[in-house]
């Protein structure tokens, strides 16, 4: 008898063992694959078919056995034995690292080796991202920012956000063993008034939910200072006393504010407060120009304010506060007014006596027919007839 093909026995060989896991006494071993947040707990289930009391080992991804059937193995107290049944073989591991992730064997010796492997995942929610400025921000030039997420599991969604809209970066990653560092960088043209304007860089990732983790940053743009001296009200005179603030704009903003005084040097009695010139008793001697000047890494500026101090009873012609330029703008809108009238006027009046005309050549037509009609005779009661109607 010719022997059977070793296929066909393989396959008779499996068909058996099915039967055999099939009938009442087979044992079976089974596990739950688990994702959990670095820092929570993980929960790995073994759950085992028609149980006789068999030794079961629960081993760690280093294959070091944890538990022997229910005894701890290995000394760390993170690991605990909460459940023990002929059905179902549970542990917990608190405070859960990235270097926990693997495979967890459960394994179940009966006279054949039954294991199954729980897969423990790990994920890693991003921290609050951080900004970093390679150089500091000048006016009239470009500002480099990156938003940095140094660790995350799987890898965060950074997108930089500015007056609601999003300002497309680049972005890149780093691998960094189980995590991965992501960063997304901007460069934006800054001006004088961008100083102080709020932007900030969002980080998504999915075990935040539809949660953001949000850092927000607001550009400090360094510019040139400018300078502008406040006058005081009015005219001054022989007695009075005089005030004058320079109010000085700058980032970083002056320190310090320089008076003088051009041609000539600034009065004994004057006093100085901050930014702020102040002399008393004022004389025609003080007249003159006086000049405020600040200055910092970036440049300097500079205004002037030119003083004169009239006798007590001198008469002081005042300009009108309403600009010459104004009123020529008021007489030549009331000349086009009366203008405009009087081009309306004329053209009603011509199109009346136009009508007027017209009625009265319309009068004569008629007067020149019925005296027609008259000279005819027997035609003028038609005529009249038909001119009556």
């Amino acid at each position: 008898m010719r022997p059977e093909p070793r296929p066909l026995l393989l396959l008779l060989a499996s068909h058996a063992l099915l039967l055999l896991c099939l009938a009442p006494r087979c044992q079976a071993v089974q596990a739950e694959n688990v994702t959990v947040l670095e820092g929570g707990t993980a929960e790995i289930s073994c759950r085992l078919q028609n149980y006789d009391g068999s030794i079961v080992v629960i081993q760690n991804p280093r294959r070091q056995t944890l538990f022997f059937n229910g005894t701890r193995a290995l000394k760390d107290d993170r690991f605990q034995m909460v459940l023990f049944t002929p059905r179902l073989v549970r542990i917990t591991l608190t405070n859960v690292s990235v270097s926990d992730e693997g495979g967890y064997f459960c394994q179940l010796y009966t006279d054949a080796t039954h294991h199954q492997v729980a897969t423990l995942s790990v994920s890693v929610p991003p921290e609050t991202p951080t900004i970093e400025v390679k150089q500091e921000a000048v006016e009239g030039a470009e500002v480099e920012l990156t938003c940095l997420s140094p660790r995350s599991k799987p890898p965060a969604t950074l997108r930089w956000i500015r007056d609601r809209r999003e300002i497309p970066g680049v972005v890149s990653q780093q691998d960094n063993g189980k995590t991965v560092s992501v960063s997304n960088t901007i460069r934006l043209p800054v001006e004088r008034k961008d100083n102080g304007a709020a932007i900030s860089c969002e980080a998504s990732h999915p075990a935040l939910g539809g949660q953001k983790r949000i850092r927000h940053y607001r550009l400090d743009v360094h510019f040139a200072p400018t300078v502008r001296i406040i006058p005081p009200p009015g005219i001054l005179r022989e007695g009075d006393s005089l005030s004058l603030t320079c109010s000085v704009t700058g980032n970083p903003l002056p320190r310090n504010v320089l008076w003088s005084r051009i041609n000539d040097t600034i009065p004994e009695r004057a006093e100085f407060s901050g930014p702020t010139l102040q002399m008393s008793r004022l004389s025609q001697t003080h007249n003159g120009t006086y000049l405020c000047q600040a200055q910092n890494n970036y440049g300097r500026a500079a205004d002037h304010y030119t003083l004169l101090v009239y006798d007590p009873g001198a008469v002081v012609e005042t300009h009108s506060a309403m600009p010459y330029a104004v009123i020529g703008g008021i007489l030549a809108l009331l000349v086009f007014t009366v203008i405009c009238v009087l081009i309306i006027t004329i053209w009603c009046s011509v199109r009346q006596k136009g009508s007027y005309l017209t009625h009265e050549a319309s009068g004569l037509d008629e007067h020149g027919e019925v005296q027609e009609a008259f000279l005819n005779g027997n035609d003028v009661a038609q005529g009249k007839k038909e001119y009556l109607l």
